[in-house]
């Protein structure tokens, strides 16, 4: 089932989150751009203070491509004990070669979520890349806040896509950009591994303050949604073991289900 995904940056926002029901926790900077990173000291606070109730993830910052800055920039975050270290793709310099150091760091461990931009013309075909490098997962996000949400720049059938491709190559899926409450009904039928929100959940906007009873109410619209379809896949997956279990019992050939995830 979708999660909410909550993008924080002091332990007293954490605190809120965690209280509100947010399934993964997020630590960036909204006001130093899309993935803006916070100091090293707030995210071993948030780690401390999450104390595995929930997966934390970190971002980079909105880095270059340039293989050097964005070895060090993973290395640094990691060791401050988050589970996703999340790197933005942007556009000019040596994205083959981050690519490469990427890979690396994975190697070593490092769960890492490659992030893409909707408004900065995303090439799908990383998703695969990012499977053969090993990385944890893709997400899709805006770079400019300013531009408009996520399914301004990408349609339906391109935002199916994204996460078919993602699910199918086994990665950890995410689709953000500025989303809003009224968005749920139209991406958690594609089934995301999470849905992240930061202007939705603010008085003030993405750089202000969190409201809790925002943050509830987002949690409980994702949830709302995502029930029915929960149900309607365990209601195909009954039938289709109810219908193999009578052609077993018949003799006749099962009739094959598509999997239901």
């Amino acid at each position: 089932m979708t999660g909410v995904l909550a993008s924080v940056r002091s332990v007293e926002e954490a605190a809120l989150v965690l209280e509100a029901g947010a399934d993964f926790i997020d630590l960036k900077e909204p006001s130093a751009g899309a993935l803006g990173a916070l100091p090293a000291e707030t995210i071993r606070a948030v780690v401390a203070h999450v104390a595995g109730r929930r997966s934390v993830s970190a971002t980079v910052g909105d880095l270059p491509m340039e293989p050097g800055r964005i070895a060090a920039a993973v290395s640094r975050t990691a060791a401050l004990g988050v589970d996703i270290v999340k790197v933005g793709v942007f556009p000019g310099s040596d994205p083959e070669g981050c690519l490469a150091v990427l890979a690396d760091a994975a190697g070593q461990g490092r769960r890492i979520v490659l992030v893409m931009f909707a408004d900065l013309g995303p090439d799908f075909a990383l998703v695969e890349r990012a499977r053969d490098l090993g990385l944890a997962g893709v997400m899709l996000d805006t770079a400019e806040k300013g531009g408009g949400g996520l399914r301004r720049h990408l349609g339906p059938d391109r935002l199916a896509s994204f996460v078919d491709r993602a699910r199918s190559a086994g990665l950890l899926t995410g689709l953000a950009g500025s989303l809003a409450v009224s968005d749920i009904p139209a991406l958690l039928p594609l089934r995301p591994d999470y849905l992240g929100f930061r202007g939705a959940r603010c008085r003030g906007g993405r750089s202000g303050s969190l409201d809790q009873a925002r943050v509830r109410a987002v949690c409980a619209a994702v949830r709302a949604e995502a029930a029915p379809s929960a149900a309607a896949s365990t209601a195909t997956a009954a039938a289709g073991a109810q219908r193999a279990a009578h052609s077993r019992l018949s003799g006749a050939p099962a009739t094959r289900l598509a999997k239901s995830t």
